[in-house]
């Protein structure tokens, strides 16, 4: 354990990203595979299954250290992460056994999941214990892993570029071995860390070719000729890569979640598809050559267990755009031109039946960018999320490679709404009233319709902080009740209907798009006004069909 609690002490002491990866990569190389397998599997932010309730660890901590209620509720709200306010609490604990044996990483963990076969009293004396045993970093590391993930500035690229360094290997290769769904076994780190193959394992995705966004409209100046581009439909589903090799199926979900048993009519048209093939694309609930939303398709994901009705309300289909992996080859190397036709070889040989699950992403016709802007001002009528740019000659990369492909999203939706409740923030927002909930006109009356915690400057941020404080009605615990004075314009990107708000809406990913101090709030939007964003898409793609311009679809 005070091997990861050095390294994470100097990560933190660190702005460095090049710094970051040598102490990494020398933390790999030094450490015994039994401990460097779990702490692997901490730094690329993997987290044991919750082993105590954090409530209750605050309960007994606030006993022990005779804190108050009101007071450990106070050092939360300005510290904003549960591990480093037991920890400063208990800075004056004996840490008795710090000078003593190194009780290994791998033993604490063995020692942490014991605790789910404990009844609250044993856990209570068993975990107490442990934290005045351990000095400072490593009652941080114990309490993350009782509690949750471990966040320690690092990224899921410069871990896999510290393996990469610490095994000899490309980063690539890297990114490869650590995709899935791995176990932290000796094993496994061992053989990583040698750099040797280890044994294929069938369900193994490839890391992801992430695009990156286009913030102004594409040129012959910015791009070249629109010739040399491919042209797709950003669809607003799950990215997720589809795999046949053998007589298995996988799914697998861009976040390395497993996601075969969610979509079973997904697996079941797959099987048609030849052993030793590896789609890229996005599942959709889908029905009738349309995409239902991701409103819909929200009603598929966290089921395990699927009704009937809802795979008959909620259909699902893979939608392909790239092949990966054909007849048991990796083929990311050859050129984008050379896999689209492969892919269409792949999914046209498949049964009309199967192809209503399984289909190709329709390429975009474009002469010029003039016309690709027409198209993506369809987008939304489409009920996809803008424009992919790719170009024909390349690669498949991993991770955000800029230059090859771009993502033109449509301009999101926005409202003006007014500002009414502030709650802190939590880690480095500590102490900032970061997080805001912003309620519309019904009527006479303020009615909350979403939160938001992003689009604001630092500075903008403490400025606000400051006026929050200053114009604050009432508390309710860590939230405040602010005098509703203050608009601001907030985007998102979708809206469904929601009975489990009292607004009667949903939004997804709402930000903060700008302050809006040039309004009064007798101006802000009304709930009538996003009630009708809900059927708008609908209408128009009606009378969008009606005119024929889904016939080449």
């Amino acid at each position: 354990m005070r091997r990861l609690a050095a390294l994470f002490d100097e990560l933190d002491a660190t702005t460095s990203t090049t710094r970051k990866v040598e102490l990494m990569a020398s933390y790999f190389l030094e450490v015994p595979p039994e401990d460097g397998a779990w702490g692997l599997y901490l730094l690329m932010g993997q987290k044991l299954k919750r082993l105590l309730p954090a409530r209750a660890i605050a309960r007994w901590v606030q006993a022990r250290t005779n804190t108050p209620e009101w007071l450990f509720r106070e050092c939360y709200g300005a510290v904003g992460d549960l591990a480093e306010t037991v920890c400063l609490l208990m800075d004056d604990a004996p840490a008795a056994d710090a000078s003593g044996r190194d009780v290994p990483l791998h033993e604490w963990v063995e020692r942490a999941q014991s605790l789910r076969t404990l009844d609250e009293s044993s856990q209570k004396d068993r975990m107490l214990e442990w934290l005045e045993m351990l000095p400072g970093t490593q009652r941080f590391l114990l309490l993350k892993l009782a509690t949750g993930s471990l966040r320690v500035g690092v990224s899921r690229t410069l871990v896999e570029r510290a393996i990469a360094a610490a095994a000899k290997i490309e980063k690539d290769q890297a990114a490869h071995r650590l995709a899935g769904d791995w176990k932290p076994t000796p094993e496994f780190f061992s053989s990583l860390r040698s750099g040797e193959q280890s044994r294929f394992d069938e369900s193994r995705p490839y890391p992801f070719f992430l695009a990156s966004p286009l913030d102004a409209a594409p040129s012959d100046d910015m791009l070249g000729s629109v010739a040399q581009w491919q042209l797709e439909w950003k669809w607003d589903g799950i990215r997720a890569q589809l795999i046949r090799r053998g007589v298995s199926t996988h799914l697998w979900s861009r976040g390395d979640e497993l996601l075969t048993a969610r979509f079973p009519e997904v697996v079941e048209a797959a099987a048609r598809l030849p052993a030793g093939t590896v789609l890229d694309g996005e599942v959709l609930a889908w029905r009738e050559g349309q995409p239902l939303g991701f409103a819909a398709l929200q009603r598929r994901i966290g089921r395990t267990a699927l009704s009937a009705r809802i795979l008959s309300t909620y259909p699902a289909a893979f939608v392909a755009y790239d092949i990966l992996e054909a007849d048991g080859a990796d083929v990311r190397t050859r050129p984008l031109a050379w896999r689209r036709a492969t892919l269409e070889q792949a999914i046209g040989g498949l049964g009309e039946g199967v192809r209503t699950r399984m289909l190709i992403s329709p390429l975009v016709e474009a002469p010029s960018w003039e016309a690709a802007s027409v198209a993506r001002g369809e987008a939304r009528v489409r009920g996809v999320e803008g424009l992919m740019i790719k170009r024909r000659d390349s690669g498949y990369a991993s991770g955000r490679t800029k230059g090859d492909w771009w993502k033109w999203k449509i301009d999101p939706y926005t409202f003006d709404g007014v500002l009414t409740h502030a709650e802190p923030g939590h880690g480095r927002r500590a102490g900032l009233l970061t997080d805001y909930t912003f309620a519309v006109w019904d009527g006479e009356s303020l009615v909350p319709v979403t939160r938001a915690y992003s689009g604001l400057s630092h500075e903008e941020i403490k400025t606000l902080d400051t006026w929050i404080h200053r114009n604050t009605t009432g508390r309710f615990g860590p939230a405040r009740e602010v005098k509703p004075l203050r608009v601001f314009e907030i985007a998102f990107e979708g809206i469904a209907a929601s009975t489990r708000h009292r607004s009667g809406v949903a939004l997804r990913f709402p930000r903060i798009s700008r302050i809006r101090d040039d309004k009064p709030a007798a101006q802000a939007d009304t709930l009538q006004s996003l009630q009708a964003l809900i059927k708008a898409p609908h209408a128009a793609k009606e009378t969008h069909r009606q005119l024929g311009l889904f016939a080449d679809d």
